[in-house]
């Protein structure tokens, strides 16, 4: 398994370095930033989830079902997961093969897919509360220092969002 963590004493920059090139050094990198930190935590979800028989992407998509606490359409799934079809179609399947969700079309508009938890669904919800909890405890940040960063996040993430082209 590759080593995620980055380098916390990065090579000195020269004195002379034009101030946009500064930019250029990893440890300035946003994007590898929240790469890692994703990697690191969604390792210790899967560390958690496994004995569940969870992977990371179907505790997202019972999340979003238990919040909406009545059947979403494959598309509300996706739209709030901001998961393309191509991921979030297999992904329901599976979870619909091992007893988790129930698929059915609509009968006015076949298009639409509904998706609904089964009692093994809901089921989960304690269990899986208990794994997030875990996964808070093992990170090194307070509470109140995790939901500042989540919500500066979701922030830029609709900033960006509203600026990418609208997907079907």
């Amino acid at each position: 398994m590759a080593d995620l963590s980055m380098d916390t004493d990065p090579r000195p920059m020269p004195a002379d370095l034009p101030p946009r090139l500064r930019d250029l050094y990893v440890d300035r990198q946003l994007c590898l930033a929240l790469q890692v930190a994703s990697s690191l935590v969604t390792r210790i979800y899967r560390g958690l989830l496994d004995p569940l028989g969870l992977t990371y992407p179907q505790y997202l998509v019972l999340i979003a079902l238990w919040e909406a606490e009545t059947p979403l359409t494959m598309r509300d799934l996706r739209r709030s997961l901001s998961m393309d079809t191509g991921t979030l179609t297999p992904l329901v399947k599976r979870m619909e093969g091992a007893g988790l969700v129930a698929r059915a079309r609509d009968t006015a508009d076949e298009r639409l897919v509904w998706v609904s938890l089964t009692s093994a669904g809901w089921d989960l919800r304690e269990q899986v509360a208990d794994v997030r909890c875990e996964v808070v405890r093992r990170l090194p940040m307070a509470e109140a220092d995790i939901a500042d960063l989540r919500e500066k996040l979701q922030v830029m993430n609709a900033a960006l969002q509203a600026q990418a082209p609208e997907e079907n």
